[in-house]
């Protein structure tokens, strides 16, 4: 018996038009949720992140103390050779780090795999799964794609926007925005998704090619420039005048 769960999403074209509900394929948003698999991927993932630089001098690498601080006997003091020795303050560091620590770890690729559609559907069952019929950017847009995120009402959130593939324009597009990461579908990583309070994620990413909804685009008509006067324009006014001052002078004389 398949306890196999179906979850359906909320859907909005590229400029945050709302359109139908669209259901979530089955893979990978099969209702299964495992918490073991999740820690171990994100576990994994911070322990990659670090460098293990960490480096310790030792007595040998300290600078100073090549002098004998005093002589060996009748001091009445114990015998020392060095003031760069490990039980001086300001001496060498005994078994310390010295830069060469691994600390990255390896993680199955079916268990990677198994994590991350974890946290998708972890996502799902929480409703913060959004689908976006195709983010079509030829530039970089800012405040494109933040009313789109503002569309959705999912601005003041952490947002992960997954695209169908590497495409720049997005991701310069949501690098400006605080709490809003985009990168394609197959890089994400349960850490990713986890971070994420929602997932916004391009319909074809997921093999959904979603009909096109006919909508008004946003954009506003040009204002019409106030047309220039030339110099001979400007001219003709006073010609004008000096031509009528004649007639009215010849008038009189008349």
């Amino acid at each position: 018996m398949s306890d196999t769960q179906t979850f359906d999403a909320a859907a909005y074209t590229a400029l945050g038009t709302s359109r139908e509900r669209v259901t979530l394929p089955e893979a990978p948003f099969d209702g299964v949720v495992n918490l073991p698999v999740m820690h171990q991927a994100v576990k994994a993932f911070l322990a990659n992140q670090r460098a293990g630089t960490a480096f310790t001098r030792t007595r040998g690498l300290v600078t100073g103390g090549n002098q004998k601080p005093w002589k060996q006997k009748g001091t009445g003091r114990a015998r020392q050779g060095s003031t760069r020795a490990p039980h001086w303050p300001g001496g060498g560091t005994v078994f310390g780090p010295h830069g060469d620590r691994n600390y990255s770890e390896q993680v199955p690729k079916q268990v990677r795999y198994l994590a991350k559609k974890s946290a998708l559907n972890a996502r799902a069952r929480e409703g913060a799964v959004f689908l976006v019929d195709r983010f079509t950017y030829e530039a970089p847009n800012t405040q494109r794609l933040l009313g789109v995120l503002k569309a959705m009402g999912v601005a003041e959130q952490k947002v992960l926007v997954l695209t169908d593939g590497a495409k720049p324009p997005v991701y310069l597009s949501a690098r400006n925005i605080p709490n809003v990461h985009a990168m394609p579908f197959n890089d994400a990583s349960t850490y990713h998704i986890l971070w994420s309070d929602v997932v916004v994620i391009e319909a074809t990413a997921l093999g959904q090619d979603l009909a096109p909804v006919a909508e008004a685009a946003a954009t506003k008509a040009p204002k019409a420039k106030a047309a220039t006067k030339t110099p001979a324009a400007k001219k003709a006014p006073a010609a004008k005048k000096a031509a009528a001052k004649k007639i009215a002078t010849k008038k009189k004389e008349a």
